[in-house]
């Protein structure tokens, strides 16, 4: 019989993992938008820097101008979002599913090796394979479509290999998860928001109110905030390889809600990327 911590370990995990495969859904709605780039990833900083503020005033006042948390806002901070909101201007949610969570357990360990020399597990010589017949599917239902992705493809891995080198540099970092996520967003927020409002393009004042709010909210509160507070529930009720192979459900949960609420068709190709990258994420984590 599980214990009750285990049970409320499930609860937070599935938390995580609903919210994340959000993230695709909603970043594919932003891009379909009137809002570019550059005015979703104010909103998320803006959103974020807001609600953190007042935990680095009160809670934990981690520094923020150093070259450490400079590469974090960097990479998983500011040329994350960058990357990922213009990719779902050109690519569809289920392709994100697929590029984003998928090839992030054969990013993260090669990124590992190349920085850190950690030694490759053995359990990728099973995962790796199976993610690389994800990524071929992938690849026939991309050639096999009448309109052009590859341009928001190629940018989804590379938002991928973003995130991957953000993994790394976290763990190397020293800080909590809690640290990272609050002097990540408010270091980014400093850099990023007086570029926005005096150099770059805006069609924020041209975009709905609806579109707006449901942007800043997810991406600023609920994928900021809600979702760290639930994955490290989870870690620590769980432990990481429990939660590390939970999270592998988001590639197929993301790509079946791309069909469910986008309307995005789903051949057997796509189908069978979606499935092996999810089993592939499973394998990397356990």
């Amino acid at each position: 019989m599980q214990s009750s911590p285990s049970k409320s370990g499930y609860f937070f995990v599935a938390g995580a993992v609903l919210i994340w495969s959000g993230f695709v859904l909603v970043a594919r709605i932003g891009g379909t938008s009137a809002l570019n780039a550059f005015d979703i990833t104010a909103l998320r900083f803006a959103v974020a820097s807001t609600v953190l503020l007042p935990l680095w005033l009160f809670w934990k006042r981690v520094p923020l101008f150093n070259k450490t948390m400079l590469s974090l806002a960097l990479s998983g901070g500011i040329g994350y979002s960058v990357v990922v909101y213009f990719a779902f201007k050109h690519a569809p949610a289920a392709h994100g599913a697929v590029l984003i969570s998928g090839l992030l357990p054969f990013f993260v360990p090669l990124i590992g090796f190349a920085l850190m020399k950690e030694p490759l597990k053995r359990n990728l010589r099973f995962a790796l394979p199976v993610i690389a017949a994800g990524m071929v599917c992938l690849g026939v239902d991309i050639f096999s479509r009448s309109e052009n992705t590859l341009f928001g493809d190629s940018l989804l891995i590379a938002s991928s290999l973003l995130w991957a080198l953000y993994t790394i540099l976290a763990k190397r970092s020293g800080y909590s998860a809690w640290e990272t996520a609050i002097g990540g967003a408010l270091l980014s927020a400093i850099m990023y928001l007086p570029v926005y409002v005096l150099f770059l393009p805006k069609a924020i004042m041209a975009a709905p109110l609806h579109d707006i709010l449901l942007q800043g909210i997810y991406q600023g509160v609920i994928v900021a905030v809600i979702a760290m507070l639930f994955y490290m529930a989870a870690m620590t009720r769980l432990g990481p390889a429990r939660t590390g192979a939970c999270m592998a459900l988001v590639p197929a949960i993301a790509g079946i809600g791309a069909s469910l609420l986008l309307g995005e068709p789903l051949n057997a190709w796509l189908v069978c990327g979606l499935l092996a990258t999810s089993a592939g994420a499973w394998l990397g984590a356990k």
